[in-house]
């Protein structure tokens, strides 16, 4: 899982900062891959919807393999965000 980063910057900021702390098998929320990712959560849900994102459902929440993401993140590079 990650775990929040304790930083005075994003307290002030308002927004929640998240320190990748993430293990095989780990499994994150859209708003903490996001977090990992660096991006807003609309470009999440954004690249779900055109197919181009590993992730799968839980209910109506969305869950996505850290290696799955890690792995499709090489392979596509950040100029595909």
């Amino acid at each position: 899982m990650v775990r929040r980063n304790q930083t005075s910057e994003s307290e002030a900021s308002g927004k929640e900062a998240f320190e990748p702390n993430l293990l095989a098998g780990q499994m994150l929320t859209a708003q903490e891959l996001a977090a990992y990712l660096r991006v807003n959560r609309s470009t999440v849900y954004r690249l779900l919807k055109k197919k181009q994102l590993p992730g799968f459902r839980i209910g109506s929440e969305w869950r996505f393999q850290i290696e799955e993401v890690n792995r499709w993140f090489r392979e596509r590079g950040p100029g595909d965000l």
